[in-house]
């Protein structure tokens, strides 16, 4: 709780608490800021203790970090815990992600795995853990952070495409369970395209990675977050962006076969692209 004064008397103000996943830097980073902007007090939680400390410091106004590996189960009842002893639980954002680019069968085996447990098991630790935080309140938001890949094939990104297939399968599943149950918490999957962050950036030497280049430009993290902020003030149960390519993607997903005819034209342009960024041209 906190307190506020209104002609001369103190007036008692619940405090939103917000928690965000992989959040030490990069689009979770600017997630929580956004969060923060909003009137949240926000922990930080990322694998990388000393990112989320800055991160936290330099988003201030009560902003505050715990290390979280989020293919730890029990972690995030320890993070809800921890973001209920400042406040009310209101908002909890699945950001923390890793992608590996390259042919299905030629990742080794942990890189599958760290895909699998993050993305996917750590999204579902995570939005399990905010449920049993926030339905004996009067409710609260579930941001999960999937992709444009969640909606149609991603060659040289399946394994990653497939983790993100199941962040929006679980969403709007998690989504029919809560109002099945009469449990007022909204869930949203953001699916944006492409974003010029650290992972992009690690993946433009590799031709696999050709569809992630496959727009006339990457989208900015900057603007990604302003999508997530959009989803804290007016829940969505789904949001795409940029719709064009997300209406695409709709279009053609009855004809699967279509579809990856279609999208090895894109991976030829996007690989044209990733050489010119590769080379600084």
């Amino acid at each position: 709780m906190g307190l506020q004064w209104r002609g001369g008397r103190a007036i008692v103000r619940a405090v939103k608490t917000a928690v965000v996943t992989g959040a030490g830097r990069g689009l979770g980073r600017l997630i929580a800021s956004e969060a923060a902007d909003r009137g949240y007090s926000v922990l930080v939680t990322d694998i990388d203790e000393e990112a989320a400390a800055q991160a936290a410091r330099e988003i201030g106004r009560g902003a505050w970090s715990v290390k979280q590996d989020v293919r730890d189960p029990a972690s995030h009842h320890e993070i809800a815990r921890e973001a209920g002893q400042r406040g009310d639980l209101k908002l909890w954002v699945n950001n923390a992600g890793v992608m590996r680019t390259g042919l299905a069968w030629e990742h080794d085996d942990e890189d599958v795995r760290i895909q699998m447990e993050v993305n996917v098991l750590g999204v579902m630790w995570g939005s399990r853990a905010a449920v049993q935080a926030m339905q004996s309140s009067d409710g609260g938001h579930i941001i999960n952070i999937a992709s444009l890949s969640s909606m149609l094939p991603a060659p040289g990104l399946a394994v990653y495409g497939a983790s993100k297939h199941a962040v929006l399968g679980f969403s709007t599943s998690l989504q029919g369970d809560l109002e099945r149950s009469h449990i007022p918490i909204h869930v949203s999957a953001l699916c944006p395209d492409a974003i010029e962050t650290d992972m992009a950036h690690s993946a433009q030497g590799d031709e696999n990675a050709a569809l992630m280049f496959s727009a006339f430009r990457l989208l900015k993290p900057e603007k990604v977050a302003k999508l997530c902020g959009e989803l804290m003030d007016t829940p969505k149960l789904v949001m795409s962006y940029p719709r064009h390519r997300a209406a695409m993607a709709h279009a053609l997903r009855p004809w699967p076969s279509t579809e990856l005819k279609v999208l090895k034209g894109f991976a030829r342009f996007g690989d044209r692209q990733r050489r010119r960024r590769s080379s600084g041209r």
